[in-house]
């Protein structure tokens, strides 16, 4: 596996909703374990981060894109009172980011991104702890942060960087499914203004933004501070946790359709999310479920981006290589399912063009130790959107889905057009199209939860089991 933690790119300063009955037994449990630790919380880290059968696994990750409001969200709230000038950006406030492990440690690191941004920023005040819900957090929950044992830092425009390594109380002493399907909250705030500002917009998870001016409130663990919601992620990009080394990581790399749009809001109804709990129920936590989807992504364009020359798309996925996959902990295995944005009237790349492209990807992962499962790419045939549903981008399509299903390159592919395609009409399956996130016709692009259902449970889990050596 590749070790990119000396990349130029770094700055190397290196479910539990609570059955009935069990409110009480979780909250006593916490407080024992935060009052009759043996260690401190660094000294519990330390050893963990010295433990010979542990390493570091990524085990959430969302793909940056930017400068905000560049991107394609879903139910994004108004934030015009929340960020009232984009370019000035975040302004002496907090943000408290909800995002879901999918698997749990003990000890656990963030990863802060400046990756879209063109000036400095300086994180202070950085925060980890457990939602009990909205922008609430479970009492002596939150815990503090740091980077090279500071409780700040500040990263230039375009890098990112780790933090040390801290312990989670809550999770130290219970079984591993104790907490399988909560959600960890970070919290930071940022002192002056941010500038352009790095983010993942089609989260279609809820997070919390303080007022303008309204300075340091991370550390509350109280919800009044976080007045504003957001369907977005801003300035953190991966979460790690010591995990055992045997644990497998899939990470499943696209467009829109990766990133869920048209499912449902806060339930992790996204394909990837219903392949992972499969797979939770037949392995345990053997394995991670990594998404790392942008919605508008493609394959082989744009050819340049930058913060001053965006796409709503994001990067082309062959930019965003290595610090959407080779840059993070531990990953086995790519799904990748994209190309037709490729297709579209924002691409028009060729079909020649677009395998080229896939390919190269291919072969850079491969360099990295990181196999590729291929995906075919469903019908988009007669879209309501404005960019999609030609004759060409359908052709183009099959074109795609037969280098797929051919290529020596795969390890092999899982075929979601064949669960998603009408025969009789060449487009999506009609109970596919109505969308999921606030109603609505659909667009015969994105498939609802009934089309990511059918595809999270398209795969042959003995497949992936043989890939990956899992028993």
């Amino acid at each position: 596996m590749k070790n990119t933690h000396t990349s130029a790119n770094y700055l190397v300063l290196d479910r539990l909703g609570n059955p009935r009955g069990m409110s009480f037994y979780f909250c006593f449990c916490f407080s024992l374990l935060l009052c009759c630790s043996g260690l401190t919380f660094a000294e519990q880290a330390t050893h963990q981060a010295q433990s010979p059968s542990q390493k570091w696994i990524t085990t959430w990750t969302a793909s940056v894109q930017g400068p905000y409001p560049t991107g394609n969200p879903s139910a994004q709230p108004n934030l015009s009172y929340a960020l009232p000038e984009p370019f000035i950006g975040a302004q002496n406030q907090s943000f408290r980011m909800i995002v879901k492990p999918d698997v749990w440690g003990n000890t656990m690191r963030i990863r802060m991104s400046n990756a879209m941004g063109t000036q400095p920023i300086t994180f202070d005040n950085v925060y980890a702890g457990l939602q009990l819900s909205s922008a609430e957090l479970f009492k002596h929950s939150n815990q503090t942060i740091t980077f090279q044992y500071k409780k700040n830092i500040t990263i230039q425009p375009g890098e990112w960087a780790w933090s040390d390594p801290v312990t989670l109380p809550f999770a130290k002493g219970v079984r591993a499914d104790f907490l399988e399907g909560r959600k960890l909250a970070v919290s930071f705030h940022i002192g002056g203004t941010s500038g352009p500002m790095t983010w993942h917009a089609k989260a279609l998870t809820t997070s919390y933004i303080s007022a303008p001016n309204s300075g340091t409130v991370a550390g509350e663990e109280a919800e009044t501070a976080f007045k504003y919601s957001t369907a977005s992620w801003f300035f953190m990009d991966a979460v790690d946790m010591k995990l055992p080394k045997t644990t497998k990581v899939i990470l499943n790399f696209g467009d829109s359709i990766t990133d869920g749009t048209a499912s449902t809001m806060n339930t992790d109804d996204r394909w990837p999310d219903v392949f992972s709990r499969r797979m939770h129920r037949q392995f345990g936590h053997k394995v991670v479920i990594l998404n790392a989807g942008i919605g508008g992504n493609q394959i082989a364009g744009p050819a340049d981006y930058s913060p001053q020359k965006p796409f709503a798309g994001g990067p082309s996925s062959l930019m965003r290589l290595e610090r959407d996959v080779l840059s993070l902990s531990g990953v086995n295995l790519v799904v990748w399912l994209e190309g037709i944005n490729d297709f579209s009237k924002n691409g028009n790349a060729s079909l020649e063009l677009v395998t080229s492209k896939l390919s190269e990807g291919i072969q850079r992962l491969n360099q990295g130790g990181i196999k590729v499962l291929g995906a075919t790419v469903g019908s988009a045939l007669n879209s309501s959107s404005a960019a999609h549903g030609s004759q060409e981008q359908d052709t183009k399509r099959k074109g795609l889905n037969q280098f797929i299903k051919t290529s020596t390159l795969f390890e092999g592919y899982v075929d979601f057009d064949e669960v998603s395609l009408d025969p009789a009409t060449g487009e999506m399956r009609a109970e596919f199209i109505p969308e999921s996130t606030t109603g609505g016709a659909g667009e015969k692009l994105h498939p609802n939860r009934v089309g990511y259902q059918a595809m999270g449970n398209a795969f042959d889990l003995r497949v992936i089991a043989k890939i990956l050596n899992l028993n």
